[in-house]
């Protein structure tokens, strides 16, 4: 029996190489085999009928799909697939290098691993990965490149590479393009401007509109986009509700969205003065990144975590901290670049991380004794942090620390 792979049959049928894959996985394609971590099709093999179709009465009736699948073939969201796909990727926590190496061979595959290097904390390979593909003629390629690009420049020190690829995600919409191409594009530019604390668009449609069309993973990340932006708003309450709903909804089987919706919850209940909920949540965003070294994030909110890497993490996994810590550096630096000057706001930059975080939560009304608890160090050794980082500052009050402070 002669065999194509399953690209080739996806070309011929007018579908995604994905869904032919998967196709195969649940048995409705006769004669499909495995191929190494793909699948091979029989030549004369027909394309599978949508199983919601009305079928004669003798017909069994296929597999039943998962409720979190992307959409079949003829439903919106097919119309732009591929927008981050290691994003929108469900695996098992320490099967991320396996979940990239199925997909099919290409600029899918290229960016999924430009988003592996990226959340690794490896911004330099990130970089050089995604890249090459800033132009590239597939909607969804081109914008998760430029997304890549826009982060992994801040922290090597790019600021002007970071800077553009952050004008090519805002100026990505364009008018009459499919609306699920639209969504993708609503996604990226939000994503791209909650996260470094910057103005929404004016032109970013209301999120009602687009966050229906996103495919599963991506509809999780842009609901922890969503969160991120009511914490900013102060917010806390409704932020956590939307962590809590999301991950109910199945958000969990997306390690990379899940983690960031931990984060924010982390945020929301360390601002709420409940520390034991935010511990509970970084352990579940432990939990999922660890198997698989996806650090960034940590390193990214280390500043809105409050404290509580320093009181989870360090003690229990030192030279992961450490790592974290250097990521925080490298990142922060660059965002500071973007935000201080497009916000006018004073974001300190000359504190360590951990008079930052000492600082912080003085700001927040925190007393010397409640933070060495949280900490894990002495009052004195806190009193010195937070009046190290008053001189640093030039204040003289501790109600004055906020305005140098992450909201």
């Amino acid at each position: 029996m002669e065999y194509i792979t399953a690209a080739a049959a996806a070309q011929r049928w007018g579908v995604s190489a994905r869904l032919v894959q998967r196709y195969c996985a649940q048995g409705r394609i006769a004669g499909a085999r495995k191929f190494g971590a793909s699948w091979e099709v029989p030549a004369g093999a027909q394309k599978p009928r949508d199983p919601r179709a009305k079928r004669p009465a003798v017909e069994a009736p296929a597999a039943r799909s998962s409720p979190s699948v992307p959409s079949a073939p003829g439903a919106p969201a097919a119309l732009c697939p591929g927008l981050m796909p290691l994003m929108n990727t469900p695996f098992a926590p320490g099967a991320c290098k396996e979940a990239i190496r199925a997909m099919p061979p290409g600029a899918k595959r290229e960016i999924a691993e430009a988003e592996y290097c990226y959340f690794s904390g490896r911004a330099e390979q990130a970089a050089q990965r995604a890249q090459q593909y800033m132009q590239d003629e597939d909607a969804a390629v081109r914008l998760s490149a430029c997304l890549i690009c826009a982060y992994a420049n801040l922290s090597l020190g790019q600021i002007q590479r970071a800077r553009s690829a952050l004008v090519q995600v805002r100026g990505a919409r364009e008018d009459g393009a499919p609306a699920p191409l639209q969504a993708g594009e609503a996604f990226v530019a939000a994503a791209a401007a909650v996260l470094l604390h910057l103005p929404l668009p004016d032109s970013l449609p209301p999120a009602e509109s687009w966050l229906p069309l996103l495919e599963p993973g991506l509809r999780s990340f842009a609901l922890y986009v969503q969160a991120h932006y009511l914490y900013l708003q102060k917010e806390y309450e409704k932020s956590a509700g939307i962590v809590e709903a999301t991950l109910a909804m199945g958000a969990q089987r997306y390690p990379i969205p899940a983690i960031y919706l931990h984060l924010v919850a982390v945020m929301d209940h360390m601002s709420l003065r409940r520390p034991d909920a935010a511990r509970a949540h970084l352990l579940a965003a432990w939990q999922l990144a660890r198997p698989d070294d996806l650090i960034e994030g940590f390193g990214e909110h280390h500043g809105l975590l409050g404290g509580m890497l320093e009181a989870v993490i360090k003690p229990n996994w030192p030279e992961d901290f450490k790592r974290i810590i250097a990521i925080t550096y490298r990142f922060s630096a660059g965002w500071r670049k973007v935000h201080n000057p497009d916000t006018g706001h004073d974001v300190a930059d000359n504190l360590t991380t951990t008079e930052f975080t000492a600082a912080m939560l003085a700001a927040r009304g925190w007393t010397n004794r409640e933070i060495a608890a949280h900490m894990n160090i002495s009052q004195h050794t806190v009193k010195r942090y937070v009046s190290v980082a008053m001189q640093k500052l030039n204040v003289h009050h501790r109600r004055e620390l906020e305005r140098y402070m992450l909201q």
